[in-house]
């Protein structure tokens, strides 16, 4: 286990050791006393293990009380250019240089639904100041689901982890680990809070979704320790990996974003279902887990969080599954807490329960100094605070932050968005591309303009379906292809399907993403009954799912459905390549489409033309 607390006893034990053997060399050797004897082999793990507690000891033991507790605070930063006079910069200059918090995670600023990633350099510029004020070294975090390429413009694009299982290959999710870890170190990140091992059995969850292996505990076990084997097996490179979101979120239909959910079921359905995956994360060496603001009534109160759940954090994952790692929150700025508790009284609690790491407290110093009274009480004791703080430093030991902390720019564009790692995601993406159903032969595509193509992107202001538009245009010039925009008037839309009633077939690519606040994954504005319309013109009509793969279940009447799993550029460009024969159609459902599709569905078609120039 990689980071296991210490008792005070043992640490006093290892520091008496350590002075004794530090003494010995002062004594010079008599004349004519034996050469000195080879040092004992220790093993590489052994000694890297008491390396990283001597360091972590020696942090800890600079720290008064509430440095300690804020060590176990990580906030928020989103990457962007802020000016060095700003009040945003100096409240971090407040909490990294005079508050001593423990780390930073990377997130990103959205407006609506149009979501503004960090540049590299600007992301890693910041981090690197931020090293540079700080005392202890900062543990940097980031929710690379997709490789960096969740929260960091020009890294590697990886689809969504549900695209992975679709292709039944491990080592797809190995490289991802790989690729990730290498882009990530460059940044300046040491923490990715990746694998979802959260078991998609419910086709109404609107956060997990496409974020999930899928509804089979055995690919979401497997595939979550292919990417934790691969993270962990870059010489250089190390990182800490994250299994989310415990207990389980996968059978929940609510975005804990907004409100507590609940997952339903008695223990026999968790332990069968929903924990085979953290066990499995576990036994492959998971850095940390990430708990869930989610319910479990066959455990603990309906109304308890898991976050704040001593039953589930320390009785069952700790007790039970024997996981001696880093337990941190999801973010406890999310509803699913911040809706039932106060920032003090949530960072008590979540600490009581046995967690490690609090991110993103609403208030930062609210939920320090909350802690800190609570060790005045009595109500924490001061030893369970020094559990956690070795925790967090023996983890920042162990990613090598003891030697360096700070990243070299002029290396970073070297190592991330390489041609050959995006080579690896997009041939993830074609591999992924699903065929459900393709009543007469509507796949392979002619490259002509009997086919009129509808993109139903998201947002207005968005890069979605720009790839596919540029792909299908190369293809098929003389074809009417319509950008359209869930927010346009349904007159704007009807004015677009009258545009192309010369079609004797259509296509509809339509973008589904789970996404924070958001609540449902619904074609949004007058997308359905736009739909609608095309399927009553008796003329045949494909559905591309870009994400979703249960959109099926609204459109049901459609002669050809095709899912991607995900709705990154590279799943766009593997989609046309589908459409037009140009790739092998191998992809199997890693889901249930009740009532329409099981689980391993896929019909499969061989490549039938050359691959249009890119």
């Amino acid at each position: 286990m990689r980071f296991p607390g210490f008792s005070f006893a043992h640490k006093a034990f290892l520091l008496l050791i350590a002075v004794l053997l530090t003494a010995l060399p002062l004594a010079s050797p008599a004349a004519g006393a034996p050469k000195r004897l080879p040092a004992r082999r220790v093993s590489p793990r052994r000694a890297t293990a008491e390396s990283d507690q001597a360091i972590a000891a020696r942090w800890l033991k600079t720290m008064p009380l509430r440095d300690r507790i804020a060590q176990l605070v990580v906030i928020p930063f989103n990457g962007r250019p802020m000016n060095t006079r700003s009040r945003d910069y100096r409240k971090f200059i407040r909490l990294v240089s005079r508050d001593h918090i423990g780390g930073l995670a990377l997130v990103n600023v959205a407006h609506g639904r149009i979501t503004a990633k960090a540049d590299p350099l600007e992301a890693a510029s910041f981090i690197n100041r931020m090293q540079k004020l700080a005392r202890t070294p900062l543990l940097i975090a980031g929710d690379f689901e997709r490789g960096a390429s969740m929260r960091v413009d020009a890294t590697t694009p990886f689809p969504h982890a549900m695209a992975f299982t679709a292709s039944r290959d491990v080592a797809e999710a190995r490289a991802e680990g790989e690729i990730t870890a290498r882009e990530a170190r460059a940044l300046g990140f040491e923490w990715l809070f990746f694998p979802d091992v959260d078991v998609n059995n419910n086709p109404d969850n609107p956060i997990i979704n496409i974020r999930s292996y899928g509804e089979n505990p055995e690919d979401v076990s497997a595939f979550a320790r292919a990417f934790i084997e691969g993270a962990h097996s870059v010489p250089g490179a190390r990182v800490l990996t994250t299994a989310k979101h415990f207990p389980g979120h996968g059978d929940t239909a609510t975005d804990t974003h907004m409100n507590l959910a609940t997952i339903g079921g008695d223990r026999q359905h968790l332990e069968t279902v929903e924990w085979p995956p953290f066990r499995a994360a576990i036994a492959a060496g998971v850095d940390s887990v990430m708990t869930a603001h989610i319910a479990a009534p066959a455990v603990d109160a309906p109304d308890i969080p898991a976050t704040l759940s001593p039953k589930l954090l320390t009785g069952v994952l700790r007790d039970e599954m024997g996981f001696k790692g880093l337990i941190v929150t999801d973010a406890l700025e999310m509803g699913g807490v911040a809706n039932g508790f106060t920032v003090g009284e949530a960072a008590v609690k979540a600490i009581e329960a046995g967690v490690d790491v609090l991110l993103m407290p609403p208030d930062p110093e609210a939920a320090i100094n909350a802690v800190a009274a609570a060790v005045r009480a009595g109500r924490i004791s001061p030893k369970r605070i020094d559990e956690s703080a070795m925790r967090v430093l023996m983890a920042k030991a162990h990613v090598g932050l003891g030697a360096g902390k700070v990243v070299n720019l002029n290396r970073i564009h070297t190592i991330v968005n390489s041609p050959e790692n995006n080579a690896v995601a997009q041939q993830i993406a074609d591999r992924a591309v699903t065929l459900v159903r393709n009543d007469g032969n509507f796949l392979p595509l002619m490259a002509d303009s009997s086919t009129a193509y509808f993109i139903l992107t998201e947002a207005h202001s968005t890069v979605e379906g720009q790839a596919f538009l540029a792909e299908v245009r190369k293809r098929a010039p003389l074809a009417n292809v319509t950008l359209l925009s869930g927010s346009m008037m349904d007159a704007d839309l009807e004015a677009a399907v009258q545009r192309a009633s010369q079609a004797t077939r259509y296509v509809v690519a339509a973008f589904a993403s789970a996404a924070a606040y958001r609540g449902n994954l619904a074609l949004g504005g007058g997308y359905p009954a736009m739909l609608n319309n095309l399927i009553a013109t008796k003329k045949p009509v494909m559905l591309v799912s870009l994400g979703n793969p249960y959109l099926l279940r609204a459109f049901s009447d459609v002669a050809a459905y095709m899912t991607t799993y995900s709705t990154v550029p590279d799943a766009e460009v593997a989609a046309v390549k589908a459409l037009f024969g140009e790739i092998p159609v191998s992809g199997k459902l890693p889901v249930t489409i009740p009532e329409l599709a099981k689980y391993g569905d896929g019909i499969q078609l061989r490549a039938t033309a050359l691959s249009s120039r890119r």
